[in-house]
C-alpha cells in the first residue's frame, strides 16, 4: 500500500457536502468527494466515467491552516431568457491550507501522482472559481495514512508559522476515514459524478491529531547557570 499526499492551498476554497443553488455551504475541511473529483479530473476522466477505483481509496485530511469562513452573495442572469436568477448565498474558506491523503494500491497511487503533476483538466479547490495557489502534488509515501500525515512537514503559510514561532512543535487535527465503519458519519463518499446522476453515500471518520515540528520556531538562547560565589571560591583556593 502507498499514500499520495496533496497540498490544498488557495485564497478561497469551498467544499460543500449539502449545497443547494440558493445556499451553498462549505465544510471546514476538504471532502472526500471533492478530492476524488480533483483526482479524476487530473486523469482527464469524463463525468460519466466510473470512479469505483478512486472511491475505494481510503481518505484523510490534515488541517495545517484552518483559514476563516467567508460569506458572499451572488446573482446571475439566465443566458437565454435574460431573467435575473435568485440571489444565492455562498460560503468559502479564506487563506486555508490542508494536506489531503489517499491510500491504496501502489500502482494506482503512482499513476495518480503522475496525473496530478500533469493534469488532464485544471484542478480546483471544491469549486471552479477556487484555483490553487501552489502546486497540488506533494509526494508518495510508503505505509498508511496515519504515518504519512505524521511524516509530512507543516505546510502552513510562512506568516502563519511565524505566529506560532514560540512553539517548536505544532499539534494538527486529522480527519481520518475509519476501516471498521465506526465514528462520525459524513455523506461525501462519491458514487457517481454524472451530471444527471450525481450520487454520494455515507462514510465514517474519526478525529485525531499529529505533532509536527515548526520550521520557523525561535530558538531560545541557552543561559549559563549563574553561581554568584564562584569567584570567591576561586580566590580562597
Amino acid at each position: 500500500m502507498s499514500v499520495l499526499t496533496l497540498q490544498l492551498a488557495g485564497p478561497l476554497q469551498s467544499w460543500g457536502a449539502s449545497a443547494r443553488f440558493a445556499r451553498r455551504t462549505t465544510e471546514n475541511a476538504p471532502t472526500k468527494s471533492g478530492v476524488i473529483g480533483l483526482l479524476a479530473s487530473a486523469q482527464g476522466r469524463a463525468r460519466h466515467t466510473p470512479i469505483d477505483d478512486l472511491a475505494a481509496l481510503r481518505f484523510a485530511v490534515r488541517l495545517d491552516q484552518p483559514g476563516q469562513r467567508l460569506r458572499d452573495y451572488q446573482t446571475a442572469q439566465h443566458q437565454v431568457s435574460e431573467k435575473s436568477m435568485p440571489v444565492s448565498e455562498r460560503f468559502y474558506l479564506a487563506d486555508a491550507v490542508f494536506v489531503a491523503a489517499v491510500e491504496g494500491d501502489d500502482t494506482l497511487i503512482r499513476t495518480l501522482h503522475q496525473a496530478v503533476r500533469a493534469p488532464g483538466f485544471l484542478p480546483f479547490l471544491g469549486r471552479r472559481s477556487c484555483p490553487p495557489s501552489r502546486p497540488v502534488d506533494l509526494t508518495v509515501h510508503d505505509g498508511d495514512l496515519e504515518q504519512a500525515l505524521a511524516d509530512e512537514p507543516w505546510h502552513a503559510s510562512t506568516w502563519y508559522q511565524r505566529q506560532r514561532r514560540r512553539d517548536a512543535a505544532i499539534e494538527l487535527t486529522v480527519l481520518l476515514e475509519t476501516r471498521d465503519g465506526t465514528g462520525d458519519v459524513l455523506r461525501d463518499q462519491p458514487v457517481s459524478f454524472a451530471a444527471d446522476r450525481r450520487l454520494h453515500a455515507l462514510r465514517t471518520i474519526t478525529t485525531t491529531t499529529v505533532t509536527v515540528p515548526n520550521p520557523l520556531a525561535t530558538r531560545r538562547p541557552v543561559v549559563p547557570r549563574h553561581d554568584p560565589v564562584s569567584h570567591l571560591q576561586a580566590e580562597s583556593a
